[in-house]
């Protein structure tokens, strides 16, 4: 008798016709982007360039060029009919799961500006959520004046607050009577973009909450972090901030993450010569959201008039803490010591301690967050904050 191997599992991701549609928009955009790359690596090749220097300008003439405009056109006319008949399907109503939430979460971490600016069906909108539904709709009947708002990080989803079986909302709700109230955003946006319509979004939520507001806290989780800063910049007259009592950062780059910076050294060297430049497009199709963190961007003024992909030197306008509202930072190090190289360089792996705690070697810049207020957490990532025992045990006592 022979012993049969157990069934792979099998990865729960029942994609929605829409979003089966917003996959063949995706794929269709990249089709024609690989051509356009393709065509500007011939074009040079047959200009006989340089191996340094400036690249050719224009577009393949004659047979050639028509090949290319052919490719494209084809591929246009392809993907229009596949549209069609991805939106003539009915209308999905089935429950999303963990795994398809993720999915599009992470898509959108990457790539979400350009799906919210060719209209894909991909593209999140804002919205507050509980278990993943409106929140209207999920609200408890026993909803307290205690409003707490939980904002993720970069290509996450609001589902995500929830890991190795915790999660930093229900505990709050369960140990110190808090309502939590989960933002579910497209994290591949301008960080601004999103902060303004945050403010918004709190403004209704206040409006219509079942029962008066005691107090709004906002708990974030990095990229959450320059969101929600973003919509305090915004809103010193709205009526939720006169609510906002207090700020926890889990991890926030609020100065910046090196890894985004090593993008942009990517795309430097690979622009030395015509012949790889073209190559430096791929690098480019990182989303607006993943640029801002090059060195925490949180106001328009901080990525306008400037080309946000070559963005050399920490140019920022000075946006302090909201006045009025505590605010504590917590930052995490991989490293065993503090005060090791790692931990200066790299920190939870995305962040640096130093971005994650505030300090800027311009005093303008530096958030001044007093030491009582703040928290390192050594040997754990960037998502050990989120289940970390001893980073709730400490939140629980700031919102106590």
């Amino acid at each position: 008798m022979t012993n049969t191997p157990p069934a792979a599992p099998r990865l729960k991701l029942p994609l929605r016709p829409a979003d089966l549609r917003g996959l063949s928009r995706l794929g269709v955009d990249a089709v024609v982007g690989v051509t356009d790359l393709v065509e500007s690596m011939h074009h040079t090749i047959a200009s006989f360039t340089g191996i340094a220097g400036q690249a050719p300008a224009g577009r393949p003439k004659g047979i050639t060029g028509f090949v290319y405009r052919a490719v494209r056109g084809t591929t246009r006319t392809i993907g229009d009919g596949l549209d069609a008949l991805w939106g003539a399907l009915p209308f999905d109503t089935r429950l999303s799961t963990p795994e398809r939430e993720a999915f599009v979460a992470a898509l959108n971490g990457v790539w979400g500006d350009h799906l919210a600016g060719t209209g894909n069906p991909l593209a999140i909108p804002m919205s507050l959520r509980i278990g993943g539904k409106p929140y209207r709709e999920a609200l408890p009947v026993n909803a307290t004046g205690k409003l707490l708002v939980l904002a993720h990080g970069l290509t996450m989803n609001d589902l995500q607050w929830s890991r190795r079986g915790h999660d930093h909302g229900q505990a709050l709700a369960r140990d110190l009577g808090y309502t939590p109230v989960y933002l579910h955003y497209n994290t591949g946006r301008h960080v601004s973009q999103n902060g303004r319509e945050f403010a918004e979004l709190l403004d209704q939520l206040v409006a219509h909450w079942p029962v008066p507001v005691d107090e709004l806290v906002i708990v974030c989780h990095s990229m959450g972090g320059l969101v929600t800063r973003s919509a305090c910049s915004l809103s010193e007259d709205r009526p939720w901030r006169a609510h906002l009592s207090k700020l926890v950062f889990l991890g926030t780059p609020h100065h910046g993450a090196p890894l985004e910076r090593g993008g942009r050294l990517v795309d430097t060297l690979l622009s030395i010569s015509p012949y790889v430049a073209p190559f430096a497009r791929l690098g480019k199709t990182r989303s607006a959201g993943i640029t801002d963190l090059r060195f925490g961007n949180v106001q328009d003024a901080d990525w306008q008039q400037r080309d946000r992909y070559d963005q050399k030197r920490d140019d920022r306008q000075p946006t302090p803490l909201p006045e009025g509202v505590k605010c504590h930072l917590v930052a995490a190090t991989t490293s065993e010591q503090a005060t090791s190289l790692r931990s200066a360089t790299v920190g939870d792996g995305l962040v640096p301690l130093a971005s994650a705690l505030g300090e800027h070697s311009d005093p303008k810049r530096a958030l001044k967050v007093p030491k009582g207020h703040r928290m390192i957490v050594t040997s754990a990532n960037h998502w050990d904050l989120l289940s970390r025992e001893d980073v709730y045990q400490q939140l629980r006592s700031w919102l106590t």
